[in-house]
C-alpha cells in the first residue's frame, strides 16, 4: 500500500468517525464510557479480554457481541456490496459453551429473567411472555455462533473466512484462546510456542478480514495471592506473545466477588467498614484497559447485574473513567 493510499484511508476513517453518532472511529460496544476511552472497537485490532473465573469474561463478550449485532444497519453501495453504517454482523466462536447455552444467556439478559430460572423452566406466565417477546425480536439479529470445540487456529481462520464470504463479518469473538490448538509442529515445541502461533494467527486474521477480533483469555492464579486482586499484564498466562500481539488488553474485575468471601465478624469496626465497601462495590464491575496501542490506558466502571449476567452503563452520577 503506497503512503498516499494509506493516508486516504486514514482521512476516510476520521471522516466516518466525525459523521457517526458519538464520533467513534470504531464499532460501538454499547458501553458508553468504554467506547469513549477506546473510540469504539477498531478494525484490524486484536483485543484480549482477560479475567479470573467468575469475573464475567464470557458475559461481557456476549453483551458486547449482542449490542453490536442488535444495532446493525447496512447500506447498499453503488457496486452492490453492503456496508455497515451502524453496529455490525458478528461471529462468535464459542469453544467452551454450546450455542444453546450462549443463547440462553443472551435471552435472559434481554428479557430480564434470571438465567438459572430460564434453564430450569422455573418461570411465571409473565416471565414466559417476556422471554417469548425477546426471542421474537432477537430472531433477525445477525449474530452467528459456531460452537465447534477442539479446533486449531488454522481451522478457526478457515471458518472465519467462510463466514465473512457467505454472511459478512464486522466483529468476531473467540471464547477462549487457550482452547485453540496450534499446528502439530508448534505443539511439539511446547505450550508457549503454541500460544505464540495462536495469537500471531489471530492478529493476522484481524488484519486480513479488517475486523476487530476479541479473544478471551485466562489469567494465572498469581492474581489470587495478592492483596489487590486487580489483574495486571504480567498475569496473562503462558506467553508474552498475548500482550505483544494484542492491540488492546482489557481485564474484567469485580471487587464485590472478593469482598463477599471476606465478611468479618458482624458488629465489629471491621464489619462496618466491610459493609460500606460492599455497598460501594455492589453491582459494579471494572473494565481495566491495561494496554491500548492507539490510546490511553485506564479503568472504566460499568454496571453488572448478576442474575441476568448483564453488563450495562452505570447511572450518570457514577460514570467517571479513571485515566492513568
Amino acid at each position: 500500500l503506497r503512503f498516499g493510499e494509506a493516508l486516504r484511508e486514514a482521512v476516510d476513517m476520521a471522516s466516518a468517525a466525525f459523521q457517526r453518532d458519538g464520533h467513534l472511529s470504531g464499532i460501538a460496544s454499547g458501553l458508553d464510557d468504554l467506547d469513549h476511552q477506546m473510540g469504539g472497537l477498531q478494525p484490524s485490532d486484536l483485543i484480549i479480554l482477560a479475567g479470573r473465573p467468575a469475573m464475567g469474561k464470557t458475559s461481557l463478550a456476549t453483551n458486547i457481541a449482542y449490542n453490536i449485532a442488535a444495532s446493525y444497519r447496512g447500506e447498499t453501495k453503488p457496486d452492490g456490496s453492503v456496508e455497515s453504517v451502524s453496529g455490525g454482523i458478528v461471529g462468535f466462536f464459542s469453544l467452551e459453551m454450546s450455542a444453546e447455552q450462549l443463547a440462553t444467556r443472551i435471552l435472559s439478559e434481554q428479557a430480564e429473567v434470571a438465567s438459572y430460572k430460564v434453564r430450569r423452566g422455573d418461570i411465571t406466565e409473565s416471565e414466559f411472555s417476556k422471554l417469548a417477546a425477546a426471542a421474537q425480536s432477537m430472531q433477525v439479529v445477525p449474530l452467528y455462533i459456531d460452537d465447534t470445540g477442539g479446533i486449531s487456529i488454522a481451522q478457526l481462520v478457515a471458518r472465519a473466512r467462510r463466514l465473512k464470504r457467505q454472511r459478512g463479518l464486522d466483529f468476531m469473538v473467540v471464547d477462549y484462546l487457550q482452547l485453540l490448538t496450534g499446528s502439530s509442529k508448534t505443539a511439539s515445541q511446547g505450550r508457549v510456542q503454541e500460544i505464540t502461533e495462536i495469537t500471531t494467527g489471530l492478529k493476522a486474521l484481524a488484519k486480513e478480514l479488517k475486523v476487530p477480533i476479541m479473544a478471551l483469555s485466562q489469567l494465572s492464579r498469581q492474581v489470587e495471592s495478592r492483596d489487590d486482586k486487580r489483574p495486571q499484564l504480567s498475569d496473562l498466562r503462558e506467553s508474552g506473545s498475548i500482550e505483544q500481539d494484542a492491540d488492546v488488553v482489557m481485564f474484567v474485575y469485580r471487587e464485590e466477588y472478593y469482598l463477599k468471601s471476606r465478611e468479618p465478624k458482624p458488629g465489629t469496626e471491621e464489619w462496618f467498614k466491610w459493609e460500606a465497601d460492599m455497598k460501594a462495590a455492589e453491582g459494579v464491575a471494572e473494565v481495566i484497559i491495561g494496554k491500548q496501542r492507539h490510546g490511553p490506558t485506564g479503568t472504566v466502571k460499568v454496571q453488572f447485574e448478576a442474575q441476568f449476567t448483564r453488563f450495562s452503563n452505570l447511572a450518570q452520577s457514577d460514570r467517571f473513567p479513571e485515566p492513568r
